[in-house]
């Protein structure tokens, strides 16, 4: 008798599920499952595979292409110990940047590494990583469940810049930085981690663009002085995730909406942020607005022609909509997977397929790519 498989995931679809040719932007997409070994997968429009790189690592988090067609990848140290309960969710420690053919050409190490780096281009990398607070620095973070810091210990957030030869040019530390008053933890989050920066990027005037996940904000860190230059008003944003800068200067932001003010059914959606007012002049969020909900995770890339492309992380759920919000391409990865660790697979047991984030590239920035070839 056929036995029925007990991941709805898996039961919906997988593979390419639309596909309007017209209006998606003619490209490949890229994405790294997070369960996988290092498998990095980019798929043309029909969802065939064109290209995949077997790098020595887990993801840790994502990767992207490079200017001149060379791979970023933010892979997981192995053998590290778990810090916090999360830790070994969310964590990396390995940056490199590889060939097409998946020659490692550079790596830059650092155990306390997690979730973004940002790899330059030119051998520099920009990143989030974690020191411990312990004492009244700790009992000085704000908010959060009572009680919940490992051991006592509140683990802050730093952004760090290397060179090509692992040098730091650059540092930042919340604790140093960040009000506790304005920039406490949500109620809800455990005190193991804060603010939780998700995201680092840098913006076109030098400045630094991130993602407060645990404290519901999106910053701009002064690089000269390390002050906050600005943030995102209250209730804008909820526990987001992937600002990125447009050419307009304003912020595109996938908006998860956990927790978010006034609603008391959660959905996800992405927005357009205009820097000078600091109000919402774009967003996407499905017809049925409970039917795209990612709790955690999640990115929005704004394509050459207008489109956007989401991740609905979680889901492994691949999306593009046009800017009146026409979904015209959709794709559901295929890849499913335990975590490893038995830490991650405690929290997260099922065989998810998900992926941190996915990114859409024209032929014209893939020159070495043999189309006629599959990987």
């Amino acid at each position: 008798m056929a036995t029925v498989d007990q991941n709805f995931r898996r039961r919906r679809g997988t593979g390419l599920i639309a596909l309007d040719a017209d209006a998606a932007f003619p490209g490949y997409t890229l994405y790294a499952p997070l369960t996988g070994t290092g498998e990095v997968y980019l798929v043309d429009l029909r969802g065939e595979v064109v290209h995949r790189w077997n790098l020595p690592y887990r993801p840790g988090r994502h990767a992207r292409i490079l200017p001149g067609g060379n791979l970023a990848y933010n892979g997981v140290l192995p053998d590290e110990p778990a810090l916090f309960p999360m830790w070994h969710k969310y964590r990396g420690g390995v940056m490199l940047e590889a060939a097409p053919d998946g020659t490692v050409l550079r790596e830059h190490r650092d155990p306390l590494q997690h979730h973004d780096a940002h790899h330059l281009g030119d051998g520099r990398v920009l990143y989030t990583a974690l020191e411990p607070l312990r004492g009244a620095e700790a009992d000085a973070v704000l908010g959060g469940i009572a009680g919940s810091e490992p051991d006592g210990t509140v683990w802050a957030d730093t952004i760090k810049e290397v060179d090509a030869e692992g040098n730091v040019t650059w540092s930042w530390r919340a604790a140093e930085h960040l009000d506790r008053v304005e920039y406490a933890l949500h109620p809800h989050y455990s005190r193991e981690h804060w603010p939780l920066i998700n995201s680092v990027s840098p913006l076109a005037d030098g400045n630094i663009l991130a993602s407060l996940r645990s404290v519901s904000a999106v910053i701009v860190i002064s690089r000269a002085t390390g002050e906050i230059l600005w943030r995102t008003e209250l209730g804008i944003v909820s526990q987001q995730h992937c600002p990125t800068e447009l050419p307009s200067g304003s912020i595109l932001v996938f908006d998860n909406g956990v927790f978010r003010p006034g609603w008391d059914v959660p959905f996800s959606r992405v927005i357009e942020i205009d820097r000078t007012s600091g109000k919402i002049t774009w967003e996407y969020h499905d017809p049925a607005r409970e039917a795209f909900f990612a709790p955690f995770m999640g990115s929005a890339q704004r394509l050459p022609n207008g489109n956007t492309l989401v991740t609905d992380s979680p889901s492994g759920r691949l999306f593009e909509v046009t800017a009146d919000g026409y979904l015209c391409w959709e794709y559901v990865v295929p890849y499913f997977g335990a975590y490893r660790e038995s830490e991650v697979r405690t929290l997260f047991p099922a065989e998810p397929n998900a992926v941190f984030r996915a990114y859409r590239y024209p032929p014209e920035e893939l020159p070495w790519l043999d189309v006629g070839a599959r990987a």
